[in-house]
C-alpha cells in the first residue's frame, strides 16, 4: 500500500489532535496501518500544536521536510508556517480564517494580509484547497466543529484511502450525542468545499 504522510496544524483549542486522532482511527477500523505522532508547542490556548497521521508502511512517525502528502492547517500564518513539510505534489488545505496570535492583540506584532500568506501558499504547494472552516463550523450549528469541517476537507480531496462512509462511521462512535448532528453537518460541508 502506497504510504500517505498527512500533517495537522493548528493553534491550540481548534481541535487538530482529535482531528488527527479520528481519522486514524478509522483507518485502522478499515485495516490500514496508521502511526499517529503529536508535536505539542504550547497547546494551552494560542500556542502552536502539530500532529501527524501515517498511513501504511511506515518505520518513523516523524514528517521530515518536504514530505508532507497533504498538509491541514487549522489556521493561515500557521499553514504558512508548516510549508517547509510541503513539497511540488503536496496538497495543502487551508482555513483562511486568522487567529492572529496574543502578541498581535497587544499590538508587539503584525498579522499579515491574508491574501499575501495565501499567496506565499499558492507559490509553495501543488494543489490548494482554502476555505474558512470557522464560518462553515458556525453553519453547521457548532463554531467548535473546525476540526470536523478541515477532516470532511480532506476526505473531500480524495488523496487518502479512507472513504466518508468510514469517516462519519469513526465520528459517530466518538462524539457526544449532544454534538453528533452538527459535527457531521460540519463534516460535510467540509466535504462539498474540496470538490
Amino acid at each position: 500500500m502506497e504510504t500517505k504522510r498527512v500533517v495537522f496544524i493548528g493553534v491550540g483549542g481548534q481541535g487538530n489532535l482529535l482531528a488527527s486522532r479520528l481519522l486514524g482511527e478509522a483507518a485502522l477500523s478499515l485495516n490500514i496501518p496508521a502511526v499517529v505522532s503529536e508535536i505539542h508547542g504550547m497547546a494551552q490556548r494560542g500556542g502552536i500544536v502539530e500532529s501527524a497521521v501515517l498511513l501504511g508502511d511506515v518505520t518513523s512517525p516523524i514528517v521530515s521536510n518536504a514530505e508532507a502528502d497533504v498538509l491541514i492547517g487549522f489556521e493561515p500564518v500557521e499553514t504558512l508556517r508548516a510549508l517547509s513539510k510541503c513539497n511540488k505534489d503536496t496538497i495543502v488545505i487551508t482555513n483562511t480564517h486568522p487567529l492572529p496570535p496574543f502578541t498581535v492583540s497587544v499590538g508587539q506584532g503584525v498579522y499579515p494580509p491574508v491574501d499575501e500568506i495565501m499567496g506565499l501558499i499558492h507559490a509553495k504547494a501543488g494543489k490548494v484547497i482554502a476555505l474558512d472552516g470557522n464560518a462553515m463550523a458556525k453553519e453547521a450549528g457548532n463554531p467548535l466543529s473546525l476540526n470536523m469541517v478541515m477532516l470532511g476537507a480532506l476526505i473531500g480531496s480524495g488523496s487518502i484511502p479512507v472513504g466518508a462512509e468510514d469517516m462519519k462511521k469513526t465520528i459517530s462512535t466518538t462524539t457526544k450525542k449532544a454534538f453528533l448532528e452538527s459535527n457531521l453537518k460540519a463534516f460535510d460541508l467540509g466535504m462539498k468545499s474540496a470538490n
